[in-house]
């Protein structure tokens, strides 16, 4: 008769290893991704130092003080002031306020579109699917510079402008996003499950919130991060144009704008270099969470 050792007692009693959620597995991918995690302790400083502006800095962002202009870097002003005579790192912590909160609202709007349209188009299908999805194309079509051009001019000095560059850079870009979540919400509801919660009578409204945008929330959320450096980079482009955020209000767009002359970019590099400077490194580091992000939600990965 065969005697069962002490090691095979251990080996038919040892339990099962606990196998992650796809979640935890995303997560625990992404935290090993040095160059994420750093990218993404950036994003976060930046942004806390940003938004507590007004406790880290008492120069008053807006004051014209003829008798500072273009001064160097020094004790006083660490980045020295611009053409106006405004201190240039007071105008670069507001300025990130204002350029993060269009980037993050505009986001926030283009995905909770793209994401409401592309759904109900990929589920219904048809003759539904078919008129979203032209309505879609006349979006992504249209001639983006123009509409805000036109728009800034009409409602210059009715509305508040932040708020009208945000609705317009919203409206005229979640075609992107809608055609995503269409594509991914066609392939994921001939799943079984979605066979079964539609023969038990679930409505249309619950199979969408309940079953398929949970199961498709790791692209959403792999391309809201794309979105937010888009946005900011739309905000600072239309902004160094003029026709973005309002010259009265500081961000790092307008400070560029303010700068846009040949004796400033040649010879006052203090008044451009530090919002060119930090425009890059955080669009940088919003695309290597973006990454990072996606090799943690892909199964292949081996990271």
């Amino acid at each position: 008769m065969e005697v069962m050792t002490q090691k095979d007692t251990n080996i038919i009693a040892a339990p099962p290893k606990k196998s992650l959620s796809p979640w935890a597995l995303a997560r625990k991918k992404f935290i090993k991704n040095k160059l994420a995690m750093i990218s993404l302790v950036f994003l976060i400083i930046i942004a806390v130092i940003s938004f507590l502006a007004p406790y880290i800095t008492t120069a008053d962002v807006t004051r014209i003080n003829i008798g500072q202009m273009s001064l160097e870097p020094s004790g006083k002003h660490w980045l020295g002031t611009d053409k106006a005579g405004r201190d240039v790192f007071t105008r670069l912590l507001y300025g990130g306020r204002i350029s993060l909160l269009v980037g993050m609202s505009c986001t926030l709007f283009v995905i909770l579109l793209g994401t409401l349209i592309g759904s109900i188009s990929g589920y219904f299908g048809g003759a539904v699917d078919s008129l979203l999805m032209r309505f879609t194309d006349f979006i992504l079509n249209f001639p983006f510079l123009v509409f805000v051009i036109v728009l800034n001019a009409i409602l210059f000095g009715k509305v508040n402008g932040l708020w009208v560059l945000i609705g317009t850079i919203s409206i005229l870009s979640w075609g992107g996003i809608a055609r995503i979540v269409r594509s991914k919400i066609l392939a994921e509801k001939e799943n079984e499950y979605i066979v079964a919660a539609i023969s038990i009578g679930c409505s249309p409204a619950k199979i969408i919130v309940k079953h398929l945008l949970p199961n498709i929330l790791s692209t959403i959320i792999v391309q809201a991060t794309i979105t937010f450096a888009t946005m900011i980079v739309a905000e600072t482009g239309l902004s160094f144009l003029g026709f973005g955020v309002p010259q009265e209000i500081p961000s790092w767009g307008n400070m560029l704008n303010s700068a846009n002359e040949p004796d400033v970019l040649q010879f006052k590099l203090w008044i451009w270099v530090p919002p060119a400077l930090i425009i890059t490194i955080t669009i940088l580091s919003i695309n290597f969470i973006g990454e990072g992000l996606k090799d943690a939600f892909n199964p292949k990965s081996r990271r």
